[in-house]
């Protein structure tokens, strides 16, 4: 499922997931090593044309462990002090490399990255929120595909 089919699923959550993104222009991708272990490096997402993309520099670690496991974790980047506004969010999933010319070339006149890149396109499998809610409650938001929102209120 793509950020366009996920933002008809679930409106409201993918506004407040754009923003948290657009808050800041770097952010933390999770990805897999060879030897299966976890790296995280900094990224920079962008929400065009219906999907959530990923650009890399050529050879990069991370854009060689997806081409290797495509699965990965992204976590936006909560932004200076403790308020967290907006709350904390996660998006796990697949990544896919784009190599069709016409795709990249619509990516590039948007963002002008520097050339040579990796673009990776991302298919989702779990979104998450977590906030504060009058400074009481920790709400976390779960969204998978095909099942609806799930929400968990602790105190």
């Amino acid at each position: 499922m793509n950020w366009a089919a996920f933002t008809s699923a679930e409106p409201d959550l993918a506004k407040t997931v754009e923003e948290r993104f657009g808050a800041f222009t770097h952010h933390v991708l999770a990805t897999l090593r060879k030897d299966g272990s976890p790296r995280t490096t900094g990224l920079e997402v962008r929400f065009l044309h219906g999907e959530l993309w990923l650009g890399m520099m050529p050879d990069s670690f991370k854009a060689l462990d997806l081409r290797r496991d495509p699965r990965f974790a992204l976590q936006a980047n909560p932004g200076e002090g403790q308020s967290m506004g907006g709350g904390d969010v996660r998006i796990a999933g697949r990544a896919v490399e784009v190599e069709d010319g016409d795709a990249k070339g619509a990516y590039v006149t948007e963002v002008e990255p520097p050339e040579p890149f990796h673009l990776f396109r991302t298919e989702l499998t779990e979104v998450a929120r977590t906030s504060v809610e009058d400074e009481k409650y920790l709400v976390l938001q779960i969204w998978k595909p095909g099942k609806p929102l799930r929400t968990i209120k602790r105190a």
